[in-house]
C-alpha cells in the first residue's frame, strides 16, 4: 500500500494566512496550532484532509500564491480600512483580491509601485533589510537642494532618530536642483521625508518606480497588474 503524501505544516500555514515560514514556526512553538485536535511541534506534517487549526480556529486550504503589482495614486492608504477620507488601496481592486498583504508601505502621499501578496516568504524575502531590495524613487523637494546637503545624504548619510540615513541620489533636471532619483537599499519608514525633514527641505512629491526586480513601467495610475515570482 503506497503511504499518503504529506504536507510541510509551515509551508501549509504560511500560504494560508499569508505569513512567512519562521512566522508559522513561532505559531507551532508557542503551541497554538494543532492537527485533528493534537497540538503540533516544529517539523510536523500532515495528509490532506487533516484538521489544521490556529488558536482554535481552522484554517482553510486549496488557496494558491498569488503576487500583484499595483500603481498606488497618491491620496491612498495601504490599510483594509479607510482613514478618514483617505480611501484604501483595496477600493481600487477586485474582491478576489482584498486578502492580499501589502509588501512594505507607501504613506498616504506617495505615489507609485507597491506589491500585493499571500506568500509571506516572497514578503519576508523582499522587505527584510538583510536581502537589501534596492528601491527606486523619483522626488521633488519645495527648494534647491544645495550642494553640501546633497553630499551629507550620498557620502555620508544623515543621522535619525532610528539611525544614520544614506541614499544615492541623481539630479533629474540640469536645469534645476528641486527633482531627484533616489536610490535605496533599505526601507523604513516615511525614511526619504524624514532624512530631508531633518535637512530643512519638505519633500512635496515622491513616486517609486522599481522595488527589487520589479519595475512600474507604464502600468496606469490606479492599475494593477498580476506578476510572476522572479
Amino acid at each position: 500500500m503506497d503511504t499518503p503524501a504529506t504536507i510541510r505544516l509551515n509551508k501549509h500555514l504560511a500560504l494560508q494566512l499569508g505569513i512567512s515560514r519562521r512566522e508559522a514556526d513561532e505559531l507551532i512553538e508557542r503551541g497554538q496550532v494543532t492537527i485533528d485536535g493534537t497540538v503540533a511541534t516544529l517539523g510536523a506534517r500532515f495528509t490532506s484532509g487533516s484538521s489544521i487549526a490556529v488558536k482554535g480556529k481552522e484554517v482553510a486550504s486549496g488557496t494558491a500564491f498569488q503576487y500583484l503589482m499595483l500603481h498606488k495614486p497618491t491620496g491612498y492608504v495601504c490599510s483594509r480600512r479607510a482613514q478618514g477620507d483617505n480611501p484604501t488601496i483595496y477600493s481600487l481592486l477586485p474582491p478576489q483580491y482584498h486578502s492580499l498583504k501589502p509588501v512594505g508601505r507607501l504613506d498616504k502621499d506617495t505615489s507609485g509601485l507597491i506589491l500585493l501578496t499571500n506568500d509571506g516568504d516572497f514578503a519576508f524575502r523582499m522587505t527584510h533589510p538583510k536581502f537589501a531590495k534596492v528601491k527606486i524613487y523619483k522626488a521633488r523637494l519645495d527648494r534647491d537642494l544645495e550642494p553640501l546637503h546633497q553630499q551629507m545624504v550620498s557620502d555620508y548619510g544623515v543621522h535619525l532618530e532610528d539611525g544614520p540615513s544614506k541614499l544615492s541620489l541623481e539630479r533629474l533636471d540640469e536645469t534645476g536642483r528641486t527633482d531627484w532619483q533616489i536610490t535605496m537599499h533599505e526601507g523604513r519608514n516615511r525614511q526619504i521625508r524624514r532624512t530631508f525633514s531633518s535637512l530643512g527641505y519638505e519633500v512635496v512629491k515622491l513616486h517609486r518606480t522599481s522595488f527589487g526586480n520589479y519595475t512600474l513601467g507604464d502600468l496606469p495610475v490606479g492599475e494593477h497588474v498580476i506578476v510572476d515570482m522572479r
